[in-house]
């Protein structure tokens, strides 16, 4: 395993905060840029990578497909673009695509960003409650059947060029893994779900982004879930919550209910050997509110985080 961490494309002080905690795997994020899954954009940012000690392992973002999500006119266009994205990072060599299903502003939802944790340290949390009192979205009226319909639509399309370019996608789970909010439906929400969606293709390269907070708030048992999708996982997140799926807590990594050190025995047993980085880490002591200091990203945490993932791989 590779423990890895997330960076925006360009060299800033957290590249070189993980390049001095000997990462050598980067997982990028574009945070809004443009168009950044043309070959030339990929191409300048993979060698900037490799320019600063970097092997560029894993995409995690998605090109927009609001519309194909939804099933709306224009979806066709969208799936030739991750169909684009995903051969130039065939050509570039960059191994894996992390994407979700689900209408991007309900994407990951948090519902505080300062709850308190030990030491005065501050995580973040979703309570669903406070989304029953939201408007409903103006997606709120398509049914679990479309999007299960919609998805077949993509995997056929996008799932074949994923295998000749040599790229795995790795879906996410819905983040939280409730349904429904704001009325709208999501299907990515249970191991059994995750099963039904790998079952759509039997291609070794439609697989998981194994996120053990998302898994945990499932109410599933980590280690044997690890089991049970085995070979089709391609991308960890190594993180905790204590909670449920209508109401959880982020945790510490050394402090939540998930037994850490038999999940990494498990992903040994079913012979993961792709990139694992740590998530979601409380806010310590002294990091402000500047970007790099974004709730769940920031830099302490991610360095307590990080030692705790190689002292539990060194074990």
């Amino acid at each position: 395993m590779d423990p890895t961490v997330m960076l925006p494309p360009r060299p800033d002080r957290r590249w070189t905060v993980a390049r001095q905690m000997g990462i050598t795997s980067a997982v990028v994020r574009f945070w809004g840029e443009e168009e950044w899954w043309t070959y030339d954009s990929l191409l300048k940012t993979r060698n900037r990578f490799d320019d600063h000690g970097f092997s560029l392992d894993v995409v995690e973002d998605r090109p927009p497909m609001q519309k194909t999500v939804l099933g709306e006119d224009g979806r066709d266009e969208e799936i030739e673009t991750v169909k684009s994205l995903l051969r130039n990072m065939g050509r570039l060599d960059i191994d894996t695509y992390c994407w979700v299903w689900t209408e991007n502003p309900l994407g990951v939802l948090r519902t505080s960003d300062s709850i308190p944790d030990r030491g005065g340290s501050r995580t973040i949390g979703y309570d669903h409650r406070w989304m029953r009192r939201a408007e409903p979205h103006p997606a709120a009226d398509i049914t679990e059947a479309e999007l299960w319909e919609n998805l077949q639509y993509f995997l056929d399309e996008v799932v074949p060029v994923a295998e000749e370019a040599g790229v795995n996608m790795a879906l996410h789970p819905d983040d939280p893994p409730h349904s429904p909010i704001r009325g709208v439906p999501r299907i990515v929400t249970s191991v059994e779900n995750y099963e039904r969606i790998l079952d759509m293709h039997e291609s070794p390269n439609h697989g998981v982004t194994f996120c053990q907070g998302n898994f945990a708030a499932m109410d599933c048992d980590v280690p044997e879930t690890i089991r049970r999708l085995g070979d089709r996982i391609h991308f960890v997140h190594f993180r905790d919550v204590e909670g449920e799926a209508d109401s959880f807590v982020e945790t510490w990594h050394d402090d939540g209910p998930t037994d850490m050190r038999a999940a990494i025995d498990a992903y040994r047993d079913v012979g993961f050997d792709g990139p694992i980085r740590p998530d979601h880490v409380p806010k310590m002591a002294g990091e402000d509110d500047r970007e790099e200091a974004m709730p769940g990203y920031t830099d302490m945490g991610r360095l307590f985080a990080v030692g705790f993932i190689k002292g539990l791989l060194t074990e």
